[in-house]
């Protein structure tokens, strides 16, 4: 997954890079078929905002989080796309598989 930033009114911190890529392994690893993400950190005021767009095969997702702190926006920004991630794989899987009867061949 490539992982593109942008910051608004702020420099992107190496150590923002870190945290953001370390939580980006955690969706990489539920969800394998993301191309590419696009972070945008922004400051307003006393409100740290990250926002991404997440480019799925056949889907693109976007979410925010703000917060007091960078980190916890963050990590915040990580739980609502992990949440994303797993409402569209959910939408992928096939449900009628369960209610086929095991064991007997299809008519």
């Amino acid at each position: 997954m490539q992982i593109t930033m942008t910051g608004l009114h702020i420099t992107v911190t190496p150590s923002m890079k870190t945290q953001l890529e370390k939580r980006f392994e955690r969706l990489a690893r539920h969800f394998d078929s993301v191309r590419d993400a696009h972070c945008v950190f922004s400051v307003e005021k006393l409100v740290q905002k990250v926002e991404a767009t997440l480019h799925v095969r056949g889907a693109t997702l976007h979410a925010e989080a703000t917060d007091t702190d960078m980190y916890t926006a963050i990590d915040l920004l990580s739980d609502k796309l992990d949440r994303l991630l797993t409402k569209e794989k959910e939408k992928r899987t096939d449900h009628h598989a369960a209610e086929a009867p095991h064991g007997q061949p299809p008519a």
